[in-house]
Formats: structure tokens, C-alpha cells, sequence
């Protein structure tokens, strides 16, 4: 396998490195004090973002995006991964490549406009009931005439006090199954001003201060038919044909937050000196810089082994599991090395170790937990057996 980077890939990552340095970077503390990401501040840099070309770079170039492969989207993510989420995720926006599945006049009233920064997307997968079990969704669309009605809840919807609109995974019938009755899922644009839609907001946390979550709730719903995304029953179609990626994209941000946090660590280790001489010949902090080198080549390996295999149509479920587990935690492990190696300093907020470490916990539950990684892993290596 070829390692190399091509020229377009290195412009790609020096530029949004350039951006991500001299535009979020000074923004961060003001983020991490209050809490929220005004919106002029989030206006400005948008502004910023799209005159470098840098928005809505996953969005395929058929579709009127920037039209990245799958590696070299990876590459730019991990260089956006580096700052506080709410700047890299509000003011540089990808929209979500499911968008794409949409019927053209669908495509016109809500891709292209989050193409020019008009709108933003949220998607509403996750209920109070039912976390990674989606097939146990309670929240409901039934048809009415040429309408749908939606009832339920769902909760921790990123971003969803920002978006213009929804696509809402609802529970539209159900199934038999070797385990017994499940739910069939079909998706839907939702318009965030439909009067049977309130958004409510949702619940603080540690990680990603200023990067929002969100309570749905449909209460009579009503929306037309038009409104269905995909076929009828087919929304887990649709999203693992258009969302398969995110996983990765997931292991690149932390890739990226891992490398600030290990280049903080190693400068601290050359200057700082103890007992007169630089605390990093000792070996209780070289030997931590070791492992910390060599976690973050694996799962840097692995993600952009996975991306490659992305584009060439051979990545596999176990693929991207094993390349978000492996990312997640070992964002997990170096910042908390990192925050050792400094010392009380470390948990101080004139640094960004301690929000990186609070940020780090998050990206082993979202996009599916380490838990449910495993499982897709190891059904991967005994399925093939019978067992």
C-alpha cells in the first residue's frame, strides 16, 4: 500500500489547518466561558469558510459539494477535529450526505440550500427508550389520506436548536424476526416550523460545551407524503447507504484532538525540567510518550486503511467498528497522558488539555458505543462459523 500523500490532499489539510488555527482556534475560550456559540460569531466564520471552499466538503460534486473522496475527507476532518467542536461543526458545516438520497425537488428544498449556508440539518434517530436498539423506536408515522402523522420523542439531537429541519426516523409498521415483532423505520423532512413539532432543549453534559442537544416532540405531526425520504419501511436503507461513514468521520476528529493534545504533551516534556534536567528523560514520561506515539499511529492507520477501502467499495462493518473503537479510545487514553505528563497545570483552563480530555468521553457512546463496536466485530469473525 502507497502512504503517500498526494498534492492536492497536502493543500487540502494546510488550508484547513490555516483556517482551523487562525479561525477557531481564538474563539475557543470564548465557547468553553459561556457555554453557546453566538450566532454572529458562527454567521462570520461561515462567511469565512465557505470564501476558503472548506464548506460542505463530504457532499459529492454531482450534488453541488465540494466532492472529497472518502480518505481525503478523512484528512480534513481530522485537521477540523483538532478545535472545539461547536466552531468546527456549526461554522464549517457538512451536511448530511443522506440529503443526497432525496427525490430532485426534495434535493432543491433542502440540499441546496444547506449547500449555501441558507439552512442546516439535524437527524432524530435516538429515543429516551431506545439508544442503540433503533429497531426499538416507539416514536410512530401513520398515514392519514396523502398525509403522515408523527407522534413520539426523541432525544439527544445534536444541533438541533440551529437546524431549519429534521429527518426523522419513525417506526411506519412491523415485522416478524427470529427474535419476534420488530419495528419497519422509514425517514422524514420534518420542517422545524410545523406546528406539531416542538424542540425543546435538551440536557447538559460534559463534553463539547456550546455544541447542542435537543428533545423532539411530534405530537400530530402532520406532514405530506412528499415528505418521506427513501421508500416506505426502507429508512435503514437509506441510512446505511448515505450515513456509512460517519463512523469514520467520528475517528478522524479524534485523531485530530489526540495529535494537539500529544504535541502539548511532547513540547512539555522537552522544556519542563525537574531535579535539573527535562522531565521527559524520565522514563515514567518518555515511556508514556512511546505508547501514546504508538496508539495514535494504529488508529490512524486504521481509519485511513478504512477510508481507502471506503472509496474502493471493500470497507466492511467490522472495518469502520474497529476503526472508531480503536480512535475513541485512543483519544481517551492520550489525553488523559497528556494531562499527566503536565500535571496540576493540565486541568487548568488556560490549556485545552482538560476540555479535550471532558470532550474525549463522548466519542465512545455517540455514532454507536465501544460496546456495540465490539459486537459488530466479533459477529463478523463468528458468523462466517455458524455461530
Amino acid at each position: 500500500m502507497y502512504f503517500g500523500l498526494t498534492d492536492e490532499q497536502r493543500m487540502i489539510i494546510d488550508a484547513t489547518r490555516a483556517f482551523v488555527e487562525n479561525e477557531l482556534y481564538p474563539h475557543e475560550a470564548e465557547v468553553e466561558a459561556t457555554g453557546t456559540l453566538r450566532k454572529d460569531l458562527a454567521d462570520e466564520i461561515k462567511a469565512k469558510a465557505m470564501e476558503a471552499g472548506l464548506y460542505a466538503a463530504n457532499i459529492p460534486a454531482e450534488f453541488g459539494g465540494a466532492g472529497l473522496d472518502t480518505l481525503t475527507w478523512l484528512l480534513y476532518e481530522k485537521e477540523l477535529g483538532k478545535a472545539s467542536y461547536a466552531l468546527h461543526w456549526n461554522c464549517v458545516a457538512r451536511p448530511s450526505n443522506i440529503l443526497c438520497a432525496g427525490t430532485p425537488s426534495q434535493r432543491e428544498k433542502y440540499l441546496e440550500p444547506c449547500l449555501r449556508g441558507e439552512k442546516s440539518d439535524c437527524l432524530a434517530m435516538t429515543e429516551p427508550g431506545a439508544g442503540s436498539d433503533l429497531r426499538g423506536m416507539t416514536a410512530t408515522a401513520k398515514q392519514d389520506g396523502d398525509d403522515w402523522v408523527l407522534n413520539g420523542t426523541k432525544h439527544f439531537i445534536s444541533h438541533a436548536m440551529e437546524a431549519d429541519f429534521t429527518i426523522a426516523f419513525m417506526a411506519t409498521g412491523e415485522e416478524d424476526s427470529p427474535r419476534g415483532k420488530r419495528k419497519l423505520i422509514t425517514a422524514f423532512f420534518v420542517d422545524h416550523d410545523n406546528p406539531g413539532l416542538s424542540i425543546r432543549e435538551g440536557y447538559k453534559n460534559v463534553s463539547h460545551r456550546g455544541y447542542s442537544n435537543a428533545i423532539l416532540e411530534f405530537n400530530q405531526c402532520r406532514i405530506p407524503k412528499e415528505a418521506m425520504l427513501g421508500e416506505l419501511h426502507k429508512g435503514f436503507d437509506v441510512a446505511n447507504s448515505w450515513l456509512g461513514a460517519t463512523r469514520l468521520q467520528v475517528g478522524a476528529t479524534c485523531l485530530g484532538r489526540a495529535e494537539r493534545a500529544f504535541d502539548l504533551a511532547v513540547a512539555y516534556a522537552a522544556e519542563r525540567e525537574q531535579f535539573g534536567q527535562p522531565i521527559g528523560k524520565f522514563q515514567g514520561v518518555s515511556f508514556k510518550l512511546a505508547d501514546m506515539a504508538t496508539e495514535m499511529k494504529a488508529a490512524e492507520l486504521l481509519i485511513l486503511e478504512a477510508g481507502w477501502k471506503y472509496d474502493q467499495g471493500t470497507c466492511t462493518d467490522a472495518d469502520m467498528a474497529m476503526a472508531k473503537l480503536k480512535a475513541s479510545e485512543m483519544l481517551a487514553m492520550v489525553s488523559d497522558e497528556a494531562i499527566q505528563i503536565y500535571g496540576g497545570m493540565g486541568l487548568m483552563s488556560d490549556l485545552p488539555l482538560e476540555r479535550i480530555w471532558r470532550d474525549a468521553r463522548i466519542e465512545r457512546i455517540w455514532e454507536g458505543t465501544s460496546e456495540i463496536q465490539r459486537h459488530i466485530i466479533s459477529r463478523s469473525l463468528l458468523r462466517p462459523l455458524g455461530a
